[in-house]
């Protein structure tokens, strides 16, 4: 049982959604609905939340994942696949690179967005990354970018993406994170619990889901305690690399056997 979720005597297991503490189907169910709601507006929103720099994070997040020529390479909560077409690109006719998300929305985004690219031939696979259904060693690279945060399990959808990995294989954790300086980090959250769920209601007319959004970044594990849940997973050689001043963190750890 992930240290995020506890145990209550009448009510079974319970972990967090947001602020609120719920079962853990409830919170399966309601972050499907979270994205169910917002993947036809995800882009846009995401350009508009960081004015443009997530593409300077993912482009950073590419470039340490080194893909090479040949390579496989699987992309976890893909959703609409801006780190899945560089895998591609990158990896090139010889090797293979798959999107996979737990939702079917996201999934036809990136669909939709990889033909959009030219790219025809890149498999999408509809699975929970607690359970990823692909056999042992299988990659040379897994990546989960901005999805981690809202996984039930987080250190049974670590020890899953380790387990799929091929011994020497990385993987890269591109998350939100806890701000390195105090007044970096009240300003962001002026900007997170403010303007945030506003501009969901303007431009994606859902409040809701956009200020579950910002408190699922609060709740999600420092750098340090992510870098500890990774070991416990079996990686090694993990290394943090903030990002914007810690409000983005990329972890890379290896399976060395």
């Amino acid at each position: 049982m992930s240290r995020e979720t506890r145990k209550d005597s009448a009510d079974g297991s319970y972990t967090h959604f947001g602020y609120e503490q719920v079962p853990l189907g409830d919170k399966r169910r309601r972050v499907a609905g979270v994205f169910t709601s917002v993947a036809h507006k995800y882009d846009l929103m995401n350009d508009l939340m960081s004015l443009g720099v997530h593409r300077v994070w993912k482009r950073f997040a590419v470039d340490l994942a080194g893909v090479r020529a040949g390579e496989r390479v699987l992309d976890v909560a893909g959703g609409t696949g801006d780190l899945t077409r560089e895998f591609a690109r990158a990896a090139g006719p010889k090797g293979q690179v798959i999107l996979s998300d737990i939702n079917a929305a996201m999934l036809g985004e990136g669909r939709k967005r990889l033909v959009d690219h030219g790219l025809l031939n890149v498999p999408l696979v509809q699975a929970n990354a607690e359970q990823l259904p692909f056999e042992d060693g299988s990659f040379d690279c897994i990546t989960i970018g901005f999805g981690l945060r809202n996984v039930t399990d987080k250190d049974a959808a670590l020890r899953s993406m380790t387990r799929c990995l091929k011994p020497g294989g990385r993987l890269l954790v591109m998350e939100f994170s806890k701000p390195l300086n105090p007044l970096l980090g009240k300003a962001y959250d002026q900007y997170s619990f403010k303007l945030l769920p506003f501009m969901g209601r303007v431009v994606a007319r859902d409040e809701d889901s956009y200020r579950y959004l910002a408190e699922s970044i609060r709740m999600h594990p420092d750098q340090q305690t992510l870098k500890g849940m990774m070991e416990n997973a079996g990686l090694a050689r993990v290394q943090v690399y903030n990002l914007s001043g810690g409000i983005v963190a990329v972890h890379r750890g290896f399976r060395l056997e």
